[in-house]
């Protein structure tokens, strides 16, 4: 790479551009030339100035930078351009040139009188390509014109003839054009013939909002940033414009975005020479919702399509052969809206008022041609509110209700706080919160009805998502509000038992939610009468009372009409799914789940969408549709990211699906977010779900350190599940992970124990995956206590058991430990036919981390079959169990190892036994001498350079590298 001087320009944020300034910087070490091109504002100038900095390095010896930025007031001034670019050239370069070429270079420059006719053109030309060689023979030569459409055209021609004749020199050129969209660059003929082009996109939201967020140094209010990202369309110059002077509060109804003044001067010049029609014609379109050419008649307008005739020609908006109306830029809409006089927007929105037929746009327009208190047009502006919510647009809802609210004489002030809590309820379901909460808080502050204050609680409430645990004050307040009005009691009680519920309280969550089920009965409010009869189900649930549960659940089903019975069915339909799935009917889940998606479509809210959405990843995932389950996921976070939140149970289902699907790495990163949201939410319930996949993900491993981890993070699973009184089946899949990760530590005892808990929670309408679960961890157990027929026996019957159910994931996993315990027993052709099948299994579903388990099982098993050990034998060492072995043939004492390994000295002592008894020694001097053997063996057969083991290696100790034995690492203490 050629090195370049420091350039002098700054190094503005290249935020979204990387990518695109990585590809600018290879082109530039393999051709002369790089020509950024798009809109105004677009970032060329910036992909420019931090290309020059990314190439300033030292450089012997120094280069040369020849600069130059036109202006449009350039353009008319000949040579200006060459006068910008060889101001930076020392004169004793001029002196050496010959005397017609100096001297017509230097008029050029103003440095001398011009010389006059065609032969002082060329003369210039030749002078300035001399000039360009002698600079070459010092060093490096970078030419930069940022702007080349403003270039002046005598600099312009002679920049065409050097560049064609700059090959062979240390010559770069890096220019930057502005073009129309969709348009190429007019002046390719100043760069050189190898130049490439490279057109700059538009950011997209997530880049703009990282832009304006670093610009005004805090988050905007989410509804000014969508406006912000809406307007700007992708161009980061106007982004930031519309940055600075937006609002910093989200109570903008009614109000458009500033487009500050300088911008909109800089837009809207061309339209000045419009006729007064065309003007006006353009103002009506900018303030429609959807304008058309059909719109602009009805709204009185004489002739719209010669007056948009007229504005295309100066690439302002045209209409399509639809008769659609559509502006270059959502920014040239705003900017004509922003630049009308107030009462020149209030006309155009009566007229529009009067011209569109849809209920919620005419709403809209005579609300804003009526920018005042009055009653009619408040009710009408409800009204039309209700039926965008209906449609399933929360957000034009919220807009609506908000301008209702506005519009409210002052001498109605409760209905003015009905108003604006309605216009809080539409802005939660459009995912609005913190719009949602500012319209909550302000009748919480000032409304003196108790029941108005009460459902401000519940709005604000039913904001905070996840995150409960810190709102007993505001619902026993709510409580306090509510008392004696049995409808505003049961939205209290019913929010207390969705509490109780998330922070693990399941007691009192089952008083509140039966409480609120008879208080609602009381005030014939069938809807929240529901809500707490499915809290009160998925209580039982996790309380392991499936019978209750699902009494609870049909009860709230026969209430909201059956499972057709639309958005007031969606949850409890949902709901019905998991119980499905928690049953081993996954099968059915799947369908109910699919069949509800597509029901809610467009029209649920963001919550409702979200929680769809993390069902199905655990019924994916169950069901084996690994990759199914990732896309899922993914949509998921795609839904959130538009509100500019991550919740808990998205990333729950994001580890959850990665834990199947993509990589141990992954879904432990995911899962850790997702505890670190629900510890910060107070949300017990995901939690547990959460911790429990970082168990699984540490499991994946399968070795000591990622067990040492999983046990960690499963035993607090286990004293959350057992605090919260749970024994659903999910949690008892959850012990036998933590018994299978003991096991791997060897902690058979401490297995034998949470095995045993277990067993006692089991009751007899126990789905077949969880006792599967048990005996698959209990055969592990049974392994590693030297008893491996008996363990084999085990997993045997777990996946028969499994063959029976549609859990493949679960199978896989049954057949690994089974493969893994016949490997280990030398039962090799057992071992290699359950290890087949699971890699093929895991493979069909794409279960990748279990493929790559499988994969490593048999290639241990191939391994020992190049060793030529032949025939049964003792069994192979555990890894922990060679971990102890290699430690204490090392010379550590039994305490010594148990500190090293974070283990019990009872534990290093039954390992110890067993592995004399695998390796037919009877002393820890003959295991010393067995071991140091072990590693002599490994460094003759690497000293031969042959895999096979040279001399008489203990059976069951595995040997790789020279000096060492192959154990695994001891657990990360960092971890």
């Amino acid at each position: 790479m050629i090195q370049w001087p420091r350039h002098p320009m700054g190094v503005p944020s290249v935020t979204g551009r990387r990518e695109l300034l990585d590809l600018a910087g290879t082109e530039l070490a393999a051709r002369h030339g790089v020509l950024f091109h798009g809109a105004a504002g677009i970032g060329k100038s910036t992909l420019v100035a931090s290309l020059m900095a990314s190439l300033a390095v030292p450089a012997q010896p120094p280069g040369t930078v020849l600069h130059c930025s036109p202006a449009p007031e350039d353009a008319r001034l000949p040579f200006v351009g060459l006068v910008d670019l060889f101001a930076r050239v020392p004169e004793s370069c001029l002196e050496a040139l010959a005397s017609e070429p100096r001297a017509a270079l230097s008029a050029a420059l103003l440095r001398d009188r011009e010389p006059a006719g065609d032969r002082s053109r060329l003369a210039v030309r030749v002078a300035v390509l001399d000039v360009l060689r002698v600079l070459a023979a010092a060093g490096p030569v970078l030419l930069v014109v940022d702007g080349l459409q403003w270039l002046d055209e005598p600099t312009a021609e002679v920049l065409a003839f050097a560049v064609r004749r700059v090959e062979g020199l240390d010559i770069r050129m890096v220019t930057a054009e502005r073009v129309a969209d969709g348009e190429q660059p007019e002046r390719l003929r100043c760069c050189p013939p190898d130049t490439v082009e490279l057109p700059v996109p538009p950011l997209d939201d997530g880049e703009v909002a990282h832009l304006v967020r670093t610009v005004i140094g805090a988050d905007p209010p989410p509804g000014v940033l969508r406006a912000i990202q809406d307007t700007a369309a992708g161009n980061p110059s106007y982004a930031l414009e519309l940055a600075r002077e937006a609002p910093r509060d989200a109570a903008a109804l009614g109000r458009p975005l500033p487009v500050p003044r300088r911008l909109r001067g800089r837009l809207l010049d061309p339209m000045r020479s419009l006729p007064r029609p065309a003007q006006h014609t353009l103002l009506v379109a900018s303030a429609a919702a959807h304008p058309t050419l059909t719109l602009l008649r009805a709204a009185g307008l004489p002739d719209p399509a010669a007056d948009l005739a007229d504005a295309e020609r100066l690439g302002v908006a045209t209409a399509d052969a639809h008769g659609t109306v559509r502006f270059w830029h959502p920014l040239i809409r705003a900017a004509v809206y922003a630049d009308a006089p107030e009462y020149g927007r209030r006309e155009v929105h009566a007229l529009l008022a009067r011209a569109v037929t849809e209920p919620v746009e005419q709403a809209r327009h005579l609300a804003l041609a009526h920018p005042h208190e009055d009653e009619t047009t408040a009710r009408t502006l409800m009204s039309a509110a209700e039926t965008a919510r209906r449609d399933g647009t929360p957000d034009a809802a919220f807009e609506l209700a908000g301008l209702a609210a506005l519009r409210t004489p002052a001498d109605r002030p409760a209905d003015r706080a009905d108003r604006l809590l309605a216009a809080a309820e539409y802005a939660c379901d459009g995912g609005q919160l913190e719009e949602a909460g500012q319209a909550a808080g302000t009748v919480l502050a000032g409304s003196g009805s108790a029941r108005q204050r009460a459902r401000a609680r519940v709005i604000l409430l039913r904001n905070a998502g996840q995150a409960l645990e810190g709102t007993r004050d505001l619902i026993e307040e709510g409580l306090r509000d509510a008392a004696g009005d049995p409808e505003a009691e049961a939205w209290l009680h019913y929010w207390a038992a969705v509490r109780g519920l998330l922070c693990g309280e399941l007691e009192d969550a089952a008083r509140h939610a039966r409480r609120a089920a008879r208080q609602a009965d009381r005030a014939g409010d069938t809807d929240t009468r529901i809500g707490a009869l499915a809290t009160l189900a998925r209580v039982r649930s996790l309380a392991g009372e499936p019978v209750a549960a699902d009494t609870a659940l049909e009860e709230a089903l026969a209430l909201a009409g059956g499972a057709d019975a639309g958005p007031e069915s969606w949850g409890l339909i949902r709901m019905r799914a998991i119980l499905a799935l928690d049953s081993d009917r996954v099968t059915e889940a799947g369908e109910r789940v699919t069949r509800l998606l597509a029901e809610i479509g467009e029209f649920a809210g963001i919550e409702e969408v979200v929680a769809t959405l993390v069902a199905l990843t655990r019924i994916q995932v169950r069901a084996g549709h690994c990759r199914e389950a990732l896309r899922t996921a993914a949509h998921c976070s795609r839904t959130l990211a538009e509100t500019g939140v991550q919740t808990a149970p998205a990333l729950y289902a994001a580890a959850l699906a990665a834990t199947v699907g993509g990589s141990a790495d992954e879904a432990r990163r995911l899962a850790e977010q997702a505890v670190r949201a629900s510890e910060a939410d107070g949300d017990r319930l995901f939690l547990l779900r959460a911790l429990a996949v970082l168990g699984q993900a540490e499991l994946l491993a399968g070795d000591p350190q990622g067990a040492a981890a999983a046990v960690e993070v499963l035993q607090r699973v286990k004293q959350l599940g057992e605090a919260m009184c749970a024994a659903d089946p999910p949690l008892l899949h959850w012990y036998a992970d933590l018994a299978e990760a003991l096991v791997v530590l060897g902690e058979t005892d401490a297995a034998g124990a949470v095995l045993h808990d277990a067993r006692t929670r089991v009751s007899g309408e126990a789905p077949g995956s969880v006792l599967a679960a048990l005996e698959r961890a209990e055969g592990l157990r049974e392994a590693a206590l030297g008893r491996a027929k008996e363990g084999a026996l085990r997993l045997r019957t777990a996946v028969d058991r499994l063959r029976r159910l549609p859990l493949p994931v679960e199978l896989v996993r049954t057949l690994i430990a089974l493969g893994t315990v016949e490997r280990r027993s030398r039962r090799r052709s057992a071992a290699r036919t359950v290890l087949r099948e699971a890699l093929e299994t895991a493979k069909r579903i794409g279960a990748a981390p279990l493929a790559a388990r499988a994969w490593d099982e048999l290639a241990r098993l191939d391994a020992r079959d190049r060793s030529g050990e032949t025939g049964a034998g003792e069994s192979e060492l555990t890894p922990t169990e060679a971990r102890i072995a290699e430690l204490v043939g090392g010379g550590a004492t039994n305490r010594e190892v148990a500190a090293k390994l974070f283990i019990s000295v009872k534990t290093v002592e039954g390992a110890l036994s067993r592995v004399y008894r695998k390796l037919g020694v009877r002393s820890r001097t003959a295991l010393a001498h067995a071991m140091a053997v072990a590693v002599l063996a490994s460094g003759a057969a690497v000293a031969y350079g042959d895999d096979d083991q040279v001399g008489p290696v203990p059976q069951g100790v595995t040997v790789s590298q020279p000096g060492r034995v192959r154990t695994p690492r001891a657990p990360d203490t960092r971890r």
